[in-house]
């Protein structure tokens, strides 16, 4: 009968034990890249803006959690996680193969393909014959840096990798790019929508395995209890219709959520 209670006192002391090593977090902060409009972006007083932000805030309040956003260049992403500069990135961060090999992900965010983006009237469409001999600009550390490097590069395709969005757009608009590459929905309504995107189209989804189209939110190797957390989140802003009443606010009536 000793041995039995002091069997169950050492599994109560072990249980317990689980249980304060479970971290409580009373902030999350969040690695963002904020040249991705509609996604992340800044507004004209400097605050950060878009569908991302609004989810990722969201998911914040349905936690009961402080909100902490940290910006980055986007290919400081992973390294950042790494370096325990923020908990989590949401950014516009494709689910992948190669990156879930160092870091996992939270359930999805949203899903979108990838395009092309040139002058209207150019004869630049999704397939890769009608870049031969042009010039293509893409964001580092992004899923069309990895299809630039695999696919355009060897089709007679010359590319340029930038640090961010914008600067592709500026190169692009200045006459130094013949196309961008990125994702579709960025493109449409982001770049089109300005006064500098005016004179630019988008070509129909690029179709290739190395561009999937699921995004979440990105999380330290092996960190169990905040993807727990961050999918308890995600749910809770389905089930009580946040999701669906941001989606509207940035997208109307398109639905980015897959479902997968």
């Amino acid at each position: 009968m000793k041995k039995a209670l002091l069997t169950l006192s050492a599994l109560a002391l072990c249980m317990a034990a689980g249980s304060a090593m479970a971290k409580e977090y009373k902030e999350l902060r969040f690695g963002v890249d904020p040249s991705y409009a509609p996604f992340e972006s800044k507004a004209a007083d400097g605050s950060l803006v878009g569908f991302d932000i609004d989810l990722g805030n969201a998911i914040c309040a349905e936690l009961k959690v402080k909100c902490k956003w940290v910006e980055s260049d986007f290919d400081g992403m992973i390294p950042g996680l790494k370096a325990n500069k923020f908990d989590g990135v949401i950014s516009s961060m494709t689910v992948t193969q190669a990156r879930e090999k160092v870091i996992d992900f939270s359930s999805e965010l949203f899903s979108g393909p990838t395009s092309f983006v040139s002058k209207k009237g150019s004869g630049i469409t999704a397939d890769t014959a009608s870049l031969k001999g042009k010039k293509v600009g893409y964001e580092q550390g992004t899923i069309q840096e990895a299809y630039a490097k695999a696919v355009l590069d060897k089709a007679g395709v010359t590319t340029q990798a930038y640090a961010n969005q914008d600067q592709v757009y500026a190169d692009l608009t200045s006459g130094r790019l013949d196309a961008s590459i990125q994702d579709m929905l960025q493109a449409e309504l982001g770049f089109l929508k300005s006064p500098q995107g005016a004179e630019y189209e988008v070509s129909k989804p690029v179709d290739d395995p190395l561009l999937p189209a699921k995004t979440a939110v990105g999380i330290s190797k092996g960190n169990k209890d905040l993807k727990a957390l961050l999918d308890k989140g995600i749910k809770a802003l389905h089930d009580d219709g946040t999701y669906a009443t941001i989606q509207k606010k940035h997208f109307g009536d398109l639905n980015l959520y897959s479902g997968k």
